[in-house]
């Protein structure tokens, strides 16, 4: 078998294909959650703290400041030696709401699905009991 013909089997296999489109609907999902936590709930979040939410010029400096500056950014170009924790804060929290909003998500489809599943049918009665039941009835109309 040809390495051509080998990778074209490879490639046409509906397992990659599922995977394919896994892959492109998961990054088209990520836009929208990550788009629903940055552009609805961490402005929802800042509102409720007062603004206090972006920890992103939260910095340590490390070694001489002979100029004695003060921003992240003149730091930075100055060659400065900085540990920026803030921006690691920020970025943890959202990815801690991004998982919170994600969980929620599939918690509420997991409940329509729920919803979805028809009842299961009641058992079906056993013969004997069904028997006994007739024989009342009859008995019943006499």
């Amino acid at each position: 078998m040809s390495i051509v013909k080998e990778f074209r089997e490879f490639a046409v296999k509906g397992n990659m294909i599922d995977l394919a489109v896994g892959v492109i609907i998961g990054g088209a999902f990520g836009k929208i959650v990550d788009s629903l936590v940055k552009d609805i709930i961490m402005p929802l979040i800042t509102m409720i703290t007062g603004g206090g939410v972006d920890f992103t010029q939260k910095f340590i400096v490390l070694g001489d400041n002979p100029n004695q500056l003060e921003s992240l950014d003149q730091l930075t170009k100055a060659g400065i030696n900085v540990l920026t924790y803030g921006n690691f804060l920020t970025i943890l929290l959202n990815f801690v709401i991004l998982a919170w909003v994600v969980f929620l998500m599939v918690k509420a489809i997991n409940r329509m699905r729920q919803k979805q599943e028809a009842a299961p049918a009641p058992a079906a009665t056993p013969e004997d009991i069904e028997l006994l039941r007739e024989i009342r009835d009859e008995l019943k109309k006499r």
